[in-house]
């Protein structure tokens, strides 16, 4: 069976956030390979005819969605799957519309707030979405990237007041032609719960939480872009994850787990996905945002996941493909 994985395209000068697809690509290929498919490599493409005609040529059963951004832009990647969707070809992974939603972190707040799971209040100037009183610190944050783009150690403020804050935001629009918001900032715990589909189910793997290891004082503990990406970093040398915790966290990370639960059903998520939460200095946990798509680089959060419940590669790999029902020959 011929299979295509689709990704973005990825340029020499790309970041190291977009050049990551390029391990997610071989570790893929080489599981699907070792699960009997004859698989193609391909950019997703804004020339559509040229990639209509590449898929067209290679007639694919399914698509493997790797496509995270589109032209640099995260807020785009929803386009990968609606054209799937046109084209009437498979593919991995959420659906067009919870990529759309979810990648947009404002219109999923909204959904998770009016659903009534607990997210951080926020504030958005453009259209004058202000729904938060003005107390406390804020972390201003891009609408539709992932991965930590553009988070920095002063992307965390406390405002004197609402114009004070709007001004920030603004100033950090134009500083990377990005839109951003201001989400209330959580001073405490941060978390991973990520999520496997198993016979049409959400399967919560074990939640890991990001320790802050030796900050000094004062600096901000939050996993921005450092954290994640620049390995020589003291962010990144000091951010490690971990699976153990004390028998009196079980009660929030039960919370957390039917929370994450929540979020499958209220985004109607499919094949795998993850959900990042902040725990505050009282114990309730606050949802942040939805990755439909997170990274499947064996050393990133969702794979050690995977591996703290026995799960190889390959079957991460046959698990998310497994939730395809529409492909007969599977």
């Amino acid at each position: 069976m011929k299979t295509v994985i689709l990704h973005n395209e990825v340029s020499r000068e790309a970041p190291k956030d977009e050049q990551d697809v390029l391990v997610q690509i071989d570790a893929v290929l080489n599981a699907l390979s070792e699960l009997g498919f004859e698989t193609f490599v391909v950019p997703f493409s804004l020339d559509l005819q040229r990639l209509k005609d590449k898929l067209e040529d290679i007639k694919p059963s399914f698509v493997f969605n790797l496509v995270e951004s589109i032209a640099g832009h995260d807020a785009l990647s929803h386009m990968a799957p609606s054209i799937m969707d046109v084209w009437g070809i498979p593919y991995t992974g959420s659906k067009t519309e919870s990529i759309f939603v979810t990648t947009n972190k404002l219109l999923a707040k909204k959904c998770m707030s009016v659903a009534g799971i607990p997210t951080p209040a926020w504030i958005y100037p453009n259209n004058g979405d202000i729904l938060t009183p003005m107390e406390g610190a804020f972390i201003v944050k891009p609408v539709g990237e992932h991965a930590s783009a553009g988070l920095d150690e002063g992307s965390v403020i406390t405002p004197k007041n609402a114009d004070h804050l709007c001004r920030a935001i603004k100033s950090r629009q134009a500083r990377y032609g990005r839109r951003y918001f201001a989400e209330q900032f959580i001073e405490g715990r941060e978390f991973n719960l990520s999520l496997l589909s198993m016979e049409g189910r959400p399967y919560v793997l074990p939640p890991a939480e990001i320790i802050f290891d030796n900050y000094p004082a004062g600096k901000v503990k939050i996993v921005d872009y450092r954290a994640k990406w620049e390995g020589d970093s003291f962010e990144y040398l000091h951010t490690p994850r971990s699976f153990d915790f004390r028998k009196e966290d079980e009660p929030l990370i039960q919370q957390m787990i039917c929370l994450a639960e929540q979020c499958w059903r209220l985004f109607n998520l499919e094949g795998y996905a993850r959900v990042d939460f902040r725990v505050d200095k009282m114990g309730k946990p606050w949802a942040l945002e939805v990755n439909t798509n997170p990274c499947l680089s064996p050393d990133a959060g969702f794979f050690a996941a995977a591996q703290r419940n026995g799960f190889t590669f390959r079957k991460v790999i046959e698990n998310i493909i497994g939730n395809l029902s529409n492909i007969e020959t599977l």
